[in-house]
């Protein structure tokens, strides 16, 4: 299989990632910082280890990195936990459900408004959309650092100075930016994010990071291990977000695609996978049976992420013909109907590519050539 759904998940995963699972799996199978004994406290410290290397990654206290099943429950964790009644809420014209939905049960409860702000591949036009649409209880700016079909880089951290000066907090959606991008400087105070893609890590992890003195409600409460005695939940990182058991082998795992991102060394990830980008537009613009929906995918304005249609066929049509030749990619609405209502392929939807460190320039020119003859 050539496989071209890595923005949904990275695939394969790193042998050091399956090792480190295993590992964990095997070693590491107890509750972390709840026993005396040797072995949990080995746990303890294995995975705050993990901590420590998200911290490094992106700038925000290893206390302050809360474990996830995935970036939408770190999302929900943190939207909902941010508002209060009669609150406003901006998000992006891009957002992904995981963002778009939790605000729309919010809005349907009577909690709190909320307005959509259109992007543009400009920044300034961007970050001014964000501003025209600020009220005098605006609390919460919800916004991707890049959408998860077209590919355009939103500016968080020009964003994240437009809250700061109008005391608005910002949430990031990092799911498409982490381990592709430097996301140290995107100065959100909350960033979210999965560890199953840019990150290579298994499935079932994410996490939530939290700038100091941002105080966030729950929405899950249960035992930490820590203030057993107090029927309240502890106000204190990470144990206030981390009720129940840990994924300690998913986490361990984690860690292990960090090491591995970081060896490859980000930007040089990023480089190979948007060369693989690039290349396809050139040969996609040229083929007058291709639809393309955005600008050629410069550095710093795209993430290496490709939406196209082919001849008149529906998006799954022209998945599904590829997945009979062996060739894996993404159609439909890839759980972003803002964005795709924005760009105007709501009813149709779109066939999405996006590679990985493990992709090949000879996966691309076979996925090239099986295209035409459809």
């Amino acid at each position: 299989m050539i496989y071209f759904d890595n923005s949904a998940t990275t695939n394969p995963k790193p042998m050091s990632v399956v090792y480190a699972a295993n590992t964990g799996m095997k070693n590491y199978s107890f509750n972390s910082g709840r026993g005396g004994y040797n072995q949990s406290v080995l746990t303890s410290q294995k995975i705050f280890s993990v901590r420590e290397k998200l911290s490094s990654l992106t700038s925000y206290a290893p206390e302050n990195i809360a474990f996830t099943l995935n970036c939408t429950m770190a999302l929900n964790m943190a939207i909902k936990g941010s508002v209060k009644r009669g609150d406003h809420i901006i998000i992006s014209s891009v957002e992904h459900n995981a963002v778009s939905r939790p605000v729309e049960a919010l809005r349907k409860k009577g909690i709190i408004t909320y307005d959509v702000a259109p992007i543009s591949y400009d920044p300034d036009v961007t970050v001014n959309s964000f501003r025209k649409l600020i009220k005098n209880n605006t609390r919460l700016i919800v916004c991707t650092n890049a959408s998860n079909v077209f590919g355009g880089i939103i500016p968080v951290d020009k964003i994240a100075n437009l809250c700061k000066n109008n005391g608005i907090r910002l949430i990031v959606d990092g799911a498409q930016t982490v381990g592709m991008l430097d996301v140290s400087g995107t100065n959100a105070d909350i960033l979210c994010s999965a560890g199953h893609k840019g990150l290579y890590g298994p499935m079932g992890t994410g996490f939530m990071a939290v700038g100091e003195n941002i105080a966030i409600e729950t929405i899950i409460e249960g035992g930490t291990g820590s203030s057993s005695l107090n029927l309240n939940q502890p106000d204190f990182l990470p144990d206030r977000f981390e009720s129940g058991t840990l994924n300690n082998s998913g986490i361990i795992g984690l860690g292990a695609g960090i090491d591995f991102v970081m060896k490859k060394g980000i930007k040089n990830i990023y480089h190979k996978e948007l060369t693989h980008i690039q290349h396809l537009y050139n040969e996609l613009k040229n083929d007058d049976n291709v639809v393309l929906y955005t600008p050629y995918p410069e550095k710093n304005i795209f993430v290496p992420i490709l939406s196209f249609n082919y001849k008149d066929y529906p998006s799954e049509k022209t998945a599904n013909l590829l997945a009979e030749k062996g060739i894996a990619l993404r159609a439909g609405l890839h759980c972003a109907p803002l964005a795709h209502k924005y760009y105007g392929t709501d009813e149709r939807g779109t066939v999405r590519i996006s590679p990985s460190v493990f992709t090949t320039d000879k996966e691309c020119e076979i996925f090239l050539n099986t295209l035409k003859k459809l």
